[in-house]
């Protein structure tokens, strides 16, 4: 089955029953086993969309970074981190909540409708939402919220790669692939690991269930 391509049509929907400001929001980052999860908020002006808009998951690395730079230019973008330790502490669903949360409030103009991907929704939100299944595929706002939010989270990896070398996270991001294992049984866990995930939990405490 082909890939589904996002369009406006919730964004417009919500539109003829009064919204102004709809925003997209989406995750990335639920899966590593080391660094933050990262969220984006994006408002995409309607006179100024981007072609080309899919799935983060979908494009490539080059393709993900030209569309980022285009949503930047044309849309109103918030961006929210949840660290290692506030996922260990808050559990990984409710840290995904607080970087969406963050990342709504870091836009330059509040949202009066959110298109959220996913089946839940943050609590204690200030406006209207939809949560949308599988939304980074068919509402365009969120698309561009999923790009954004990848293009983000792996420039942060990069980053923390230089500092923490061995475990190849400018190329897995942090997700549990062979070589990043291998490293975390040679080298140890960083503080950049997250605790509370099995693979880290059973490293530091081997006599735990």
């Amino acid at each position: 089955m082909p890939a589904s391509i996002p369009d406006f049509a919730f964004e417009r929907l919500a539109t003829r029953q009064g919204a102004c400001r709809v925003v997209g929001v989406d995750e990335v980052g639920r899966g590593p086993l080391c660094g933050p999860v990262t969220a984006a908020a994006v408002w995409l002006d309607p006179a100024c969309l981007p072609e080309g808009l899919r799935d983060s998951k979908r494009l490539s690395a080059r393709a993900r970074d030209t569309l980022a730079m285009e949503i930047r230019a044309h849309a109103d973008i918030g961006i929210g981190h949840a660290s290692p330790a506030e996922i260990d502490a808050l559990n990984i669903l409710q840290a995904t909540f607080l970087a969406m949360q963050r990342a709504i409030a870091a836009l330059a103009l509040p949202p009066d409708h959110l298109l959220i991907d996913g089946n839940r929704l943050p609590k204690d939100l200030l406006c209207p939402a939809q949560a949308i299944v599988k939304g980074d595929g068919r509402s365009m706002s969120i698309a561009a919220a999923s790009i954004i939010a990848k293009t983000a989270r792996d420039k942060i990896m990069a980053d923390l790669a230089l500092r923490h070398p061995g475990y190849g996270w400018e190329r897995n991001a942090g997700y549990p692939t062979k070589c990043h294992l291998n490293a975390i049984a040679t080298l140890g866990p960083t503080p950049e690991h997250r605790r509370s995930f099995k693979p880290i939990r059973k490293i530091l405490c081997p006599d735990s269930t």
